[in-house]
């Protein structure tokens, strides 16, 4: 990204660095540990948006020994600081959300159902997985104790969220399963039904 603009990604970089600064390995370290439920992206950018941040004067570098080599910990300037302070008190929009379970779903008619529920039922893991992550992420919060009240809050959105998409598989497989063994499913898999 060349332009000057700041976007959500930027805010993002931003208030993660925070108070106490971090290097881009700490970033992706942090998203990784959420598992893109919150933020997606590719691990490339929380290396080259912080670059192109202190470029723009909201982050400042300084060099600090790493395990191997020297790791870069970026920290907030004065203008980062204030440009995260005005992006706060702006109106805050609904999350853009890039579901692919819904647009499965969605397609559902123009495949084979069952394969439809075996596909869904991977998510089940993965929700299982994330509760794990929760649970590791609720016990590194109360080593942070300017944002344990915030991450808390953070988190409890997340298991919110999980139990939403819990319940959601849960009538998905209830109207489903019939169908997936019955015969109309032949009809329905090649496309009986326009998409909507």
């Amino acid at each position: 990204m060349s332009s000057h603009r700041l976007t959500p990604f930027s805010y993002t970089v931003l208030a993660l660095v925070g108070r106490g600064g971090a290097g881009p390995h700490d970033l992706a370290g942090m998203m990784r540990k959420q598992g893109g439920l919150y933020w997606s992206a590719a691990e490339s950018q929380w290396y080259a948006e912080p670059k192109r941040l202190e470029r723009l004067g909201y982050l400042r570098s300084r060099k600090e020994p790493g395990r191997t080599t020297e790791r870069t910990h970026y920290e907030l300037t004065p203008s980062g600081l204030a440009a995260l302070r005005a992006w706060i008190a702006e109106p805050t929009p609904l999350p853009r959300i890039q579901n692919e379970a819904v647009v499965r779903v969605l397609a559902g008619d123009l495949a084979d159902e069952a394969a439809l529920l075996h596909s869904l039922a991977a998510l089940r893991q993965e929700i299982a997985a994330q509760r794990a992550r929760f649970d590791a992420a609720a016990e590194e919060a109360k080593t942070l104790p300017h944002r344990e009240r915030r991450l808390r809050l953070v988190h409890r959105l997340g298991r919110a969220l999980l139990d939403v998409h819990d319940a959601w598989l849960d009538d998905v497989e209830a109207e489903l399963v019939p169908a997936a063994g019955s015969s109309e499913t032949g009809s329905r898999g090649r496309g009986a039904r326009p998409v909507r």
